[in-house]
């Protein structure tokens, strides 16, 4: 408690802090103001389906339920980091990007525009998208009893419109606050939102477990405090490259040699390959939608939904598992570049002990970033699908949502997002001689 004090001891820390809490909470707000034109009733029963689990708890979990109720704020954050993942792998292939990137704070600048104006594209298909998925329960994706489900009853053009632009707006709002709690208040805006969104499901997944039987709640808050310490353990985990330089000779001063290190972490990708793996992972089951009812369409859309849509078959977590490993070499490429790092280590005047510098310290570094990949990602394998399972003994079919709510990811991303941020306030504190949280005794 009284490292907390510390942080409302500082008038500019106690401030960001507050704006970021501010934001977070009109976020909150703005995940249950519905858009005009929706069906409320059929609002509920697409609700109750996402609880069932399937794709429908996997599109809401970054949306904080916002997608689920229809609202400002249904199309959540991920269009921005989409646009943003989509130009980050977009500069290692155009080198006008490439050129920006090296320009600094000016070329940053002109890619943070470009990523806005993708953002928008990205929002305004992902809205069409939604509302047309949506009318008439997406050709069967979301039933009830009553037939159906409807979301979209005047479907005319003008009301499509009014909603594709209320959600674009949602988004572009949602990627504004983001930026300024970046600038203005403390940590990261975007994985805060995340973060938010995440964390919101936490409470009524545990209620699911508690409903079923107290001990088994019991079971899963020590399992996942296990995991906490794993995820901890392994997000802080690094390999450290020594990095000598050499003397430099400025005007008439002679500067010794000086030691430091390249921090590779062990898990480099983050959690991107998980969210990329889910993504592509639940695309049939979306395609599967848009099949003919009968014949060759049925078996296929019968086949999908036995294997890809049930998050505890055998084959969904094989291939979950296998995507998952992929995609992190696949980002941990794009993120590090080894030939990039031993060019700059050369212009420079460093070099690492024993290996020359050029195309052996690329080698060198290409080859511990392959071997610490391999544990970072059969690690976020084994964390994806390991909640997953245990929810699914626990609760049976009934735990879909529930195992979407405080899965792999959920964990991941509330762990990651809690260390960075409070990584910044350990330093704001620590440059006004104060302790922070992560700091020792």
């Amino acid at each position: 408690m009284s490292r907390i004090g510390n942080i409302f001891k500082v008038a500019d820390l106690r401030n960001k802090v507050l704006f970021t809490l501010f934001m977070l909470v009109l976020y909150r707000l703005g995940c249950y103001l519905p858009v005009p034109g929706i069906d409320q009733n059929a609002v509920n029963s697409i609700g109750e389906q996402a609880r069932e689990g399937g794709v429908l708890a996997f599109l809401q979990l970054f949306s904080g339920k916002a997608l689920t109720q229809f609202s400002l704020f249904a199309l959540g954050i991920m269009p921005y980091i989409t646009s943003s993942i989509i130009m980050q792998i977009l500069t290692v292939v155009i080198p006008k990007l490439q050129e920006w990137q090296q320009q600094g704070a000016t070329g940053q600048a002109k890619i943070t525009q470009w990523t806005r104006y993708l953002t928008i594209g990205i929002s305004v298909l992902q809205a069409t998208g939604l509302v047309f998925l949506f009318h008439n329960g997406g050709g069967g994706l979301v039933s009830s009893s009553s037939g159906e489900i409807d979301l979209v009853p005047n479907f005319t053009p003008l009301t499509v419109l009014l909603i594709v632009v209320t959600f674009t707006a949602g988004s572009a709002l949602l990627m504004w606050m983001g930026e300024s709690i970046t600038t203005r208040g403390i940590g990261n805006g975007m994985s805060l939102i995340i973060f938010c969104s995440v964390v919101s499901g936490l409470p009524s997944a545990f209620s699911v477990i508690y409903a079923s039987a107290p001990w088994k709640l019991a079971v899963f808050l020590v399992f996942i405090i296990a995991m906490l310490f794993c995820i901890v353990f392994i997000e802080l985990g690094q390999r450290r490259i020594p990095v000598q330089f050499a003397k430099r000779v400025v005007g008439r001063r002679m500067y010794s040699g000086q030691s430091t290190y390249i921090p590779l972490k062990v898990n480099q990708a983050g959690v991107i390959p998980i969210i990329f793996a889910s993504a592509v992972i639940n695309l049939p089951v979306l395609l599967s939608q848009v099949l003919p009812s009968s014949g060759w369409g049925a078996s296929v859309s019968k086949w999908i939904n036995d294997n890809l849509a049930n998050t505890i078959n055998p084959i969904y977590l094989s291939v979950l598992a296998l995507f998952i490993v992929g995609f992190s070499y696949f980002y941990t490429a794009i993120a590090f570049d080894p030939v990039q790092q031993a060019d700059n280590l050369r212009k420079q005047g460093g070099f690492i002990p024993g290996i020359r510098p050029g195309p052996q310290t690329e080698h060198y570094l290409a080859k511990v970033l392959n071997r610490i990949t391999l544990p970072g990602a059969l690690f976020i394998a084994v964390l994806a699908i390991t909640p997953t399972v245990l929810v699914r003994i626990l609760l049976g079919a009934t735990g879909g949502g529930a195992a979407y709510s405080i899965g792999g990811t959920s964990l991941l991303i509330a762990v990651g997002v809690a260390l960075e941020t409070m990584k910044q306030v350990d330093s704001q504190l620590m440059m006004r001689n104060y302790e922070g949280f992560l700091s020792g005794k």
